[in-house]
Formats: C-alpha cells, structure tokens, sequence
C-alpha cells in the first residue's frame, strides 16, 4: 500500500511539472489536459484521478508556492516572541526575495500574473486565488487593529489602509519583476524598499537587520 501511494505522489508530481512546463510556454487557457496528460506520459484518466478540472490542478499548482492559511496566521501572530510589525516586514521581504532565489516560485508566479486569463473554466481557480488574496489582506488587517499595533501607526493611518498598502506593494513589486528583473535587485533592494514603506506607515519604525 506503502508504495502505491508513492507511486500515486509521483505521477501526481510529474502531472504538476508538466502543466507548469505547458502554462508557461503556452498560457493556461491555451493548454488542454489532454496535452498535459501527454507530456507526462500518462492517460487523461490519471489525470482526472487527481485532479477535477483544469482550475483544480492550476490551484493546486499554485499551492506549491503559496503559504497555507493557518501557516501565514502562524507567522503574523507573534505568539513566537516577535514584533508582529516586524513578523510581517520579513515575511514581504521574503515573497519578493523568493523570487530570484527560488525558479520554481518565479515560473509559477509568472504564470498566475502573465499567462493566466481567468476564462469560465477557470472560475473556480480565481475564486480560490481571490480568497487567498483577502484571507491575507484580512490578516494583515488584523494585526493593524491589535492595540499594541494600532497605537504605532502614524496619525492619519488606519488598519485598513496599512494592510492594503503591504498588500499593493508586494503585488506591485511582484508584477513589476517579473515583467523586467532589471528595475529592481530582489535579493539586494527589496529589504530597503519595503523599509521605506513601513517607515512611512509605523511612527515608531525600525528595521531588523538582516
């Protein structure tokens, strides 16, 4: 049982890799399941075994490179001693740095940001992506109206507008990459850049080092 359950993992695996090799080269509307079922050398039926439709399997790509729910609550909490401010500073810092250091993230984002067009049979996949999108924002949200987070913030900021700015600034810096990696060094700059941000926001500001 052990093994077919290994063997199920990695026909599933190799099913993810295709359709990310066929997004990417083609687009998502454009690529079909019998092509991806093709390129991984398996039947539609194996296909459709792991996964309903296409907009389940492009979520479930796009999984790979996101944290789940309960994880980015995790990290926002500051029940681990940290500054929550400071926890969401490097967890930003960190989406944008992933990108020159991790491929896979970079391929599967440019997808969802340049080669996705959010057709009726991808519903479903945009929905999810937009819940993802708010669930963040909410938390994010959340942590501005903490009392302890609250009172930092500069006169004129309110919980709702902080969490829309570290949300339109890391899908600005994000977009922005990934159509040109020369405007900006990820891995050198983007610490600086979301300092400015949070100076601009939290009256009592100070960065951690690195």
């Amino acid at each position: 049982m052990r093994r077919t359950k290994e063997d199920s993992e990695k026909t599933r695996q190799t099913i993810l890799d295709s359709a990310e090799q066929l997004f990417l080269a083609k687009g998502v509307s454009n690529t079909s399941l019998e092509e991806i079922a093709r390129s991984a050398g398996v039947t539609r039926g194996a296909v459709y075994w792991h996964f309903q439709n296409k907009a389940h399997l492009f979520n479930d790509l796009l999984n790979q490179v996101r944290l789940p729910p309960e994880q980015l609550a995790q990290r926002l909490s500051g029940c681990d001693g940290h500054d929550p401010i400071q926890s969401l500073f490097e967890l930003s810092v960190e989406v944008i740095e992933n990108l020159a250091r991790h491929p896979q993230r970079r391929r599967i984002l440019t997808i969802l940001l340049q080669r996705c067009e959010f057709t009726d049979e991808l519903r479903d996949a945009e929905e999810r992506h937009n819940h993802f999108v708010r669930q963040f924002i909410e938390l994010c949200e959340q942590l501005f109206t903490r009392e302890s987070c609250r009172s930092r913030l500069m006169p004129g900021v309110t919980p709702q507008i902080a969490s829309r700015a570290v949300h339109a600034m890391i899908f600005g810096l994000l977009s922005d990459w990934l159509r040109d990696p020369e405007l900006f060094d990820a891995e050198r700059e983007t610490r600086f850049l979301f300092d400015a941000l949070f100076r601009g926001l939290v009256r009592d500001w100070s960065a951690p080092q690195a």
